[in-house]
């Protein structure tokens, strides 16, 4: 079967922007930039392999809207004017090689590690701990709620000044947007609270406030979870989150990535193996924990190590089970994000009419030309679901850590002639 008989390499349009094919790079934090924020060489160079690699749609590692939402060091900012020249040398670098690219906007919310970035003030919607990294928040008010919206709405008009071809709003895996819509992490009696109407307030303000800086023309998607996988906590379900998309879409999102799970649900985002990825975590990110978590953590690793193996086994478009429900009920695209690795899974979800388009995170990671691969039928580096990179990732720049495929990555770009990236040192 040659491409164009192929449903993965046939056009979709997502709000006014028509791609040529349906298999994307989705967000994987890129930890490249400058410590204050700032684009850097290394960042620029990520980004040019993937456009060269023909993926026709690159979107961001999380960019932070403001300095209270970073989330971890080395992450690229669009909080204010200063950092839009560097931010169009990305833009310029994919458009070069014929790519678009999405900039996907965040805020961390209670999900950081307050040492690991630095951060003095961590806000929620309200003040429930996270269990995961022992992390207390505070309640955010009205009024600082009012001034992170306008903060969204300001980077996301940076970013269109960039050259960027879309936004994407960061509504997943349990950070700040994805705490407005959770009951266990939203508590407040106000406006922004209770049902889910009033829970989806804060994400629909934001958009209003993204919409009235880029227009109504500027492709705008959504990240959202397709479960919350939050056992014996009150997180959502598939149906409750496609009423949340189902309110966004009538607010204007132009489609929607499906993922799942928050910090606190453990790896069902990324599955596989977690050997390396806990041995990465308890040297890098996890060493910054308050005292007792970060020795529990080295001394339980190789334990939670199996029970991940077993809770999380990988498997190709796990998120292909929440979906169809989001495709039943909306009309614009549905985008499955969730251990895709080959073009007849992938081929085979949009046939059955699964969703509309497919993302891939770790796989570009070890071939920053898996569109091409897969679109040609030959063979590159290929990842094994390892998840050191995930584990990485903050503590050292995005790439694949697997010796084996790191080094057949290596091989390859040697035989292209493409210089080996010079990475930033990170602290």
């Amino acid at each position: 079967m040659t491409p164009d008989q192929d449903l993965l390499f046939s056009p979709i349009r997502i709000g006014t922007l028509e791609l040529p094919a349906r298999l994307f790079k989705t967000a994987t934090a890129e930890t490249r930039a400058t410590a204050d924020g700032f684009v850097t060489d290394a960042l620029v160079a990520f980004y040019r392999l993937l456009a060269m690699g023909d993926t026709p749609l690159i979107i961001t590692g999380n960019i932070y809207v403001s300095r209270q939402g970073k989330s971890a060091p080395r992450q690229v900012g669009a909080d204010h004017d200063d950092k839009i020249p560097g931010l169009k040398r990305i833009t310029d670098k994919v458009h070069a090689h014929g790519g678009h690219i999405f900039a996907q906007l965040n805020h961390c919310g209670r999900q950081v590690i307050p040492d690991f970035v630095g951060a003095t003030d961590v806000v929620s919607p309200s003040d429930r701990k996270d269990l995961l990294t022992g992390t207390q928040p505070r309640a955010l008010t009205e009024a600082e709620i009012a001034t992170i919206v306008a903060d969204f709405g300001a980077a996301a008009r940076r970013c269109k000044a960039a050259g960027f071809d879309g936004v994407q709003m960061h509504s997943a895996n349990g950070y700040l947007l994805s705490q407005f819509l959770t009951p266990y992490t939203n508590r407040r009696g106000d406006r922004y609270g209770g049902e889910l109407e009033a829970r989806t307030r804060f994400g629909c303000e934001v958009l209003a406030a993204i919409r009235a800086e880029v227009g109504p023309d500027f492709p705008v998607i959504i990240k959202m979870n397709g479960h919350d996988d939050l056992w014996l906590r009150r997180g959502l379900k598939t149906h409750a989150l496609v009423e949340a998309a189902r309110i966004f879409e009538a607010a204007g999102v132009d489609a929607v990535e499906i993922s799942v799970g928050h910090y606190e649900s453990g790896f069902p985002m990324v599955r596989g193996t977690f050997e390396h990825c806990l041995r990465a975590m308890v040297q890098g990110s996890m060493a910054h924990l308050p005292f007792f978590r970060r020795h529990g953590m080295r001394l339980f690793r190789p334990f939670v190590a199996l029970m991940s193996n077993w809770l999380w086994k990988g498997r190709e478009g796990f998120n292909l089970d929440y979906t169809p429900s989001f495709k039943s009920r909306l009309s614009i695209p549905v985008i499955c994000l969730g251990g895709f690795r080959t073009r007849a899974a992938m081929t085979d979800a949009l046939e059955r009419g699964l969703c509309d388009a497919v993302s891939a995170g770790r796989p570009f990671l070890a071939d920053p030309f898996f569109f091409a691969h897969t679109r040609d039928q030959t063979r590159g580096p290929r990842c094994v679901d390892c998840n050191a990179c995930v584990g990485h990732l903050g503590a050292q720049p995005a790439d694949c850590y697997h010796p084996y495929v790191k080094t057949e990555k290596a091989a390859m770009l040697e035989r292209m002639g493409i210089e080996a990236e010079v990475l930033p040192p990170v602290s």
